[in-house]
This record gives C-alpha cells, sequence and structure tokens, in this order.
C-alpha cells in the first residue's frame, strides 16, 4: 500500500473544508439599486401623465366640442328651435382663425376650466363684461381658450399676424375681423386688455374690437397672450352658408 503523501493529505483537508460564502451586495449597492428602480418607475408615471395631459384631453374635448356643435348647427338648421341671437344655452356660434389652422371653435358662455375643459372657446362675462357682435353695439368681444391640453384650440396663437383675419360666425351672419395689435405677454392680472376701448392695442375711441386671449408660455399659465382685432364688414349668411372669402382657399 502506497504511503500517502503530503499532497494528498492537503487535497484531502481542502475537499472537506466549506466552501466560502460569497458576499451579497452592500447595503449602498441596494440603495443605489432601489433608488434607480423608482426612479424608472417615476418616469414612467410622469410619461404616462404627460401622453394624458396632452393628448388624450384632446381627443375627450375635441369628441365634446364636436357633439356639441353639431347640436348647434342642427338648431340652427331647425326653423322652430333655432337659437335665437343671444341664446348661450348651447353655444352662441363658431370662431374661425385660419392663420391658427385650428378649424372652427364653439363659443359658448364663459371662461371657467369647466367650460373651456370641453374644448370650446369661451367670452368673458365677469369682471369685464363681453360685448356681443349680435347686439351691435360697440365694444370689446373677448375670448379664451386652452393653449395646451383640452383641444388646445388657442395653441397656434402666436402664429396670428398682424392683418389676418379672424371670423366669428353665428346663425345669420358672418362678422369678419383684422387683426391690429398683439401682445405676446402680460400679467394674467390685467385685465385692461379685455376694456371696451383696449387702450393698451393702441385705441383711444370706441369701436367693435375682438380680443383673443391664451396662456403663455406654452405648457404653462405664468402669462397671457393677447391677440386684438377690429371688424371690417358684416355678411349676412346664405342659405348654403357659403363662408366669406376669408375662409376659402
Amino acid at each position: 500500500m502506497a504511503a500517502r503523501t503530503d499532497h494528498d493529505e492537503r487535497t484531502d483537508a481542502d475537499a472537506e473544508a466549506p466552501a466560502p460564502k460569497r458576499r451579497g451586495p452592500g447595503r449602498i449597492a441596494m440603495a443605489v439599486s432601489v433608488f434607480g428602480e423608482l426612479l424608472i418607475t417615476a418616469g414612467l408615471v410622469l410619461g404616462l401623465f404627460v401622453v394624458y395631459s396632452l393628448w388624450w384631453t384632446n381627443v375627450v374635448a375635441d369628441r365634446t366640442a364636436h357633439k356639441q356643435g353639431d347640436r348647434v348647427r342642427d338648431n340652427w338648421a331647425s326653423a322652430d328651435k333655432g337659437p335665437g341671437a343671444l341664446d348661450t344655452k348651447d353655444g352662441i356660434g363658431f370662431l374661425h382663425v385660419p392663420s391658427m389652422k385650428n378649424g372652427e371653435v364653439l363659443v359658448e358662455k364663459g371662461t371657467s376650466t369647466e367650460i373651456l375643459n370641453d374644448g370650446v372657446a369661451g367670452y368673458y362675462t365677469d369682471p369685464v363684461k363681453s360685448s356681443l357682435p349680435m347686439t351691435g353695439k360697440n365694444g370689446n368681444f373677448t375670448l379664451a381658450a386652452h393653449r395646451d391640453g383640452h383641444g388646445a384650440k388657442f395653441h397656434n396663437i402666436d402664429k396670428v399676424e398682424k392683418g389676418d383675419p379672424i371670423v366669428f360666425e353665428t346663425k345669420d351672419k358672418w362678422y369678419v375681423y383684422k387683426v391690429f395689435g398683439i401682445l405676446p405677454e402680460t400679467s394674467k392680472y390685467n385685465v385692461k386688455v379685455l376694456g371696451a376701448v383696449p387702450k393698451e392695442s393702441g385705441k383711444k375711441k370706441p369701436g367693435h374690437y375682438i380680443t383673443l386671449t391664451t396662456c403663455t408660455p406654452v405648457y404653462t399659465s405664468r402669462y397671457r397672450y393677447i391677440v386684438w382685432g377690429e371688424l371690417e364688414r358684416v355678411d349676412k349668411v346664405d342659405s348654403a352658408r357659403t363662408p366669406p372669402k376669408e375662409l376659402r382657399g
């Protein structure tokens, strides 16, 4: 029988010795890993919120506005149900601003979030009384709409330039305005821009004005963007509801 060597004895000892335990990740590494996962989750949640705010709310608002607009036009087409000049239950008419490329925008009474979230424009009633063009009186027809989310009807207000047309459509008339003044930024508390005579626009005498207002910069509500127009003419609506030349072509 062969004698056991020192090498054999060391080999047997190594085989009987337990394997060294692997050390798991340290506390710092674990904390970093958990923090990273939380950041990824937060990013996904934020991304979904942005999609909801800037896309899905537009989809919902456009659907609602379309239904409301159809109801107004159906009423107009009905000889016995057509709203009068000052009927504001469903809407008083449609705003058309070609340079915004936003199609027709239903105009309703009031500028509360509840109203504007339906993808419409609203006219101011307080603290400044908006002068509706259908009355024929001098004054300022003042309107507001969202610039982002909930239809974003005034998103491209910065594309409007002096000389551009603004058309307001009612059951019986087309009111054609021409842009003469733009204020890219002012305080949200500056109600003077809505005055019957909007002096900040450069006007000093009463007239037939229209004012469009919305938030600025885009995706914030820090300031207000203002566009002023002055009435050029009033066209009568024909049986085919042929739009004025400013809306054709």
